[in-house]
This record gives C-alpha cells, structure tokens and sequence, in this order.
C-alpha cells in the first residue's frame, strides 16, 4: 500500500556500486561472510580480549556451545520444494489480471470483472485443492460489510478467502501465508479503470495459493492459513478483519508473512535479481506497553521483539542452499511511505513480517495502464518473473512447514537479575507441541544473528557460564526429529 509516488525520472547509467551489491555485502556482513582480515589478528576473539586491531572483524566475546547451522530440511520438505511449478504461478497472476480490475470498490456481482469475480475464483480454485485433502484443508469466504471510512465512501462487502490446513497434532497452534487480492490505479478511489495488479499483489495471492496447492495433501503438526485477503490498498481492512477474526476467538498465531510485491526481479534501473527477497521485521513492538517498552530498551532488547526472532527463523530454514534464494533481513517495519497486511497482525499483537522483492520498479505499480514518452506503465503480468515467484514461494514453503512441525515457542522465558553473576540462568516453560528438549542460543550484541547453540536437554532451567551482560540470549524448543522452534528472547525474572 502507498500513499504517494513521485515523478518517475527515466534510468540513468551510472559506475557506481549498485544497491544490489550494497544490499548484498550488508546481508553477507550480517551472516558473518564479509570479507576482512585474516592471521592470527582476526583469529584471536575471546573472553580476555583477543590482540584484534579491527573492531568490525572481533567476535567477542567468547563462550559456549557449538556454531548454529541451519536446519537441514526434512524429506517431505525437500519434496514439496520440487513441487512448487512457475508455470502454475502464472496461470494465478494471469488469471487475476485478467479480471480488468480488482478494486475494493468495483463490482462485486459481475462475473467477469471486478473483485467479485476475482473472489469467486479464487475461492473455487482453493476448494478444488481442499478436494484432495482428504478433509483437512477447509475454504471458506468470510466477509463483512465496512461501514463508509477512509477510501471508502460507501458500505462496502469486504471478503477474504481463506484456506485453513488442519493441524495433526497441534491444531490449536495457527501460522498464517497471505497475500491481497484486491487492486488499484494511480488514483486509489478509481474502481473503474484497467488496474492488473499482477505484482502488486497477485503474485503474493500466487504464492498463497501455490503453498495451499501444495500442502493441502501433507499433515501438518499445527495449523496453516493461506488466506487471500481483501481491501490492502483502501487500508488493510481484509487483513484486520481476518487478524480480529483470529484474536476474537483465541487463536495461537505464533507466525504470519505476508507475501505483497514480490513479482518482479528487475528494477527501476534495469538491473536485475532473481536471487533475493527482502523481509522486513519489526523491531520494538508497536504494542508493548510502556512499561514491557521501557524495560527492553533498558536491558538492550531493541533488536529482539518475536518478529525480529522469526526473521532470524527464516535465515535458518530457508537459506539459499535449500530455497534458491537469499533472505535479506531488513530491520524496519516497512519501506518508507508504505503499509502491509503485516501491520494489521502486528496491532493484534501477532508476530508478523512482510516479503516484497528487492528493489521496486515504481512505474508498474499503482500506475494507469498507459505508454508515456515510449514508456509502458501499469502492474501488468508482462513484467513479472515467474522463476523468481516460484523462488519466494520456496521460501514461504520452507518457513510454514519448517513452523509446523517444530514444537511450539517456549513460554514465560525469563533471565535470573536476583544476584551479580558472571554466568546467565535461565527458566521457561513448555509451549505446545512436544518438545524433546532446549537449546539455548545466543550472540553478542553487535551481531544480528545468533551465533552458537548450547543444547541444555529437556530441562526447563539452564545456567550458561557466559556473562548475560556481555550477550543476547535465546530459549527454543526442539522437536524428536530435530524440528526447531523460533528462540524467545528473555525478560529479567
């Protein structure tokens, strides 16, 4: 969702290091891949102080455990992974492009333009995969008439379509995919004219419903959404009404993405990147209290709400070896000027994120379908890349299924301020699910990922020699089969 765009300049040329490669050496530093010095300097961290002249090559402090890896996948997934096909990805966008028109305020009675018949289809399409789930997946249209508000005039039907997968073992435990359906032109209250909206977003409604394809024959451990939602551009409104829907009745949602650009692999300036996904993060929670608010920023816990955990999350299940593509963590809740049906869960106190492709061309988004001084402007399909699609929606696979099988996130996770110690006590207890045992994860303060895992057994309490003043640490649950849970960051007992 945007407000505004401004004047579009054409391209220039220019020798100077592109915001690929600017975006890339960041990733590359924050997983510890940067290029830097080597020898005995940048070999000697520890807990005294290693004889390190370059502060952006230490690694310190030192402590236990052993490197964090990320997970390998497991059999059924490296098999759903093959599954994901471009080719049906683009009958999706196409289908919805073709629809003229998906605005919120369009007709929603027309059988073959407007939002309407975008609904009807999308619904259909998920009841045909329901069909071979044996019962499991179920699809239903929730819908709810919003009362005149901001860009929208008039009382308007808003419907989500929504696919729920049910849990084997933990169905109470829910990790929502989404992406909107609905469109726009340049003007946000035209619902007249043509406004394809095929990056923007059917290709977030395309990987959606690629997950919903693909996973309506597996058993999931916990219960997985893929929801197409409604009224992203006039205000989030499809997405708050599904967040509320979900908060009303108590649900668990330990995880939610929305999927909302992530069509295109080729930027404003021609350049072209078929290899990442950023994945924006929330940093201090938009609904802690000012008191929980007051205490993580006193303890350093800024970089640690349960979104920037799930990001961390998605590193580790997701990387480029299993997916194709590399998750460039963004630590901002959106890009500037801009909103996503992330938000929405994020008011309902749900952990959620957002992946859009990695560098936007603002000349096919919200834009009238037009040529201008030779120029080819609007959302249309003929600019989307559907290896690229099908890329991201490897990653979105990788991540929901990597969620469902692990045991759920420990709860009441807390760090032992009673004594001055040199050493971290730790205390938590089970979530849902079946954990087998904990590991205790944890980095220092500069470094954005965790970097070593102590495993501590099934207890629910650890002491860690390694000084909770000099460090972030983390508590999360493993599975039987090595499934493992986001870690949660610890409050002072």
């Amino acid at each position: 969702m945007t407000d505004a765009h401004p004047a579009l300049p054409a391209p220039q040329p220019t020798s100077q290091p592109t915001r690929r490669a600017v975006l890339g050496a960041g990733a590359g530093a924050a997983a510890g891949l940067a290029a830097g010095p080597t020898g005995p300097a940048a070999a000697a961290p520890g807990r005294g102080g290693g004889a390190v002249d370059d502060p952006f090559t230490e690694a310190w402090p030192d402590g236990p455990g052993r490197p964090l890896r990320p997970q390998a996948p497991d059999a059924e997934l490296r098999a759903m992974l093959r599954e994901v096909d471009p080719h049906r990805i683009r009958a999706v966008v196409e289908r919805l492009a073709a629809f003229g028109t998906r605005h919120t305020l369009s007709s929603q009675t027309d059988p073959e333009r407007g939002i309407g018949a975008a609904r009807d289809w999308i619904a259909a399409q998920m009841r045909t995969y329901a069909a071979r789930s044996g019962g499991r997946m179920t699809v239903t249209v929730p819908s709810y008439v919003q009362q005149p508000a901001s860009r929208i005039p008039v009382p308007t039907v808003i419907s989500n379509v929504v696919a729920r997968i049910e849990g084997s073992t933990d169905p109470d435990r829910v990790y929502v995919v989404s992406g909107h359906y609905d469109s726009r032109a340049t003007d946000v209250m035209d619902a007249e004219s043509d406004a394809p909206g095929a990056d923007d977003d059917a290709s977030g409604v395309a990987v959606a419903m690629e997950l919903a394809r693909i996973l309506a024959t597996r058993r999931p451990r916990a219960t997985i959404v893929l929801a197409a939602v409604a009224g992203e551009e006039q205000g989030l409104y499809g997405a708050a009404f599904l967040a509320r829907q979900l908060r009303e009745e108590g649900v668990d949602v330990q995880a939610m993405f929305t999927d909302d650009i992530v069509g295109a692999s080729r930027a404003d300036d021609g350049e072209v990147d078929r290899r990442s996904v950023r994945l924006f993060v929330e940093g201090l929670p938009r609904t802690d209290d000012d008191e929980t608010r007051a205490t993580r920023i006193a303890i350093g816990g800024e970089n640690d709400s349960p979104t920037r955990q799930l990001g961390r999350f998605v590193t580790e299940v997701a990387p480029r070896a299993v997916t194709g593509m590399q998750v460039r963590l963004v630590y901002r809740l959106d890009r500037y000027l801009r909103g996503g049906d992330h938000r929405a869960f994020l008011d309902a106190r749900f952990p959620a994120a957002r992946f859009t492709e990695p560098a936007e061309d603002f000349a096919h988004q919200h834009q009238d379908v037009r040529v201008e001084d030779g120029r080819q402007y609007g959302d249309l399909p003929e600019f989307c890349d559907w290896d690229y699609i099908a890329g991201v929606a490897r990653v979105n696979l990788a991540t929901a299924w990597s969620l469902a099988q692990a045991p759920g996130v420990p709860t009441d996770v807390v760090v032992d301020t009673s004594d001055l110690t040199n050493d971290s006590t730790l205390r938590w207890s089970p979530g849902s699910g079946e954990a087998a045992s904990y590991e205790v994860v944890w980095r220092p303060t500069a470094e954005p990922l965790w970097q070593r895992v102590v495993p501590v057994g099934r207890a629910t309490e650890a002491t860690i020699d390694l000084s909770k003043d000099n460090v972030v640490l983390g508590v999360r649950a493993v599975g039987r089969d090595g499934h493992r849970s986001p870690a949660v960051f610890p409050f002072p007992a």
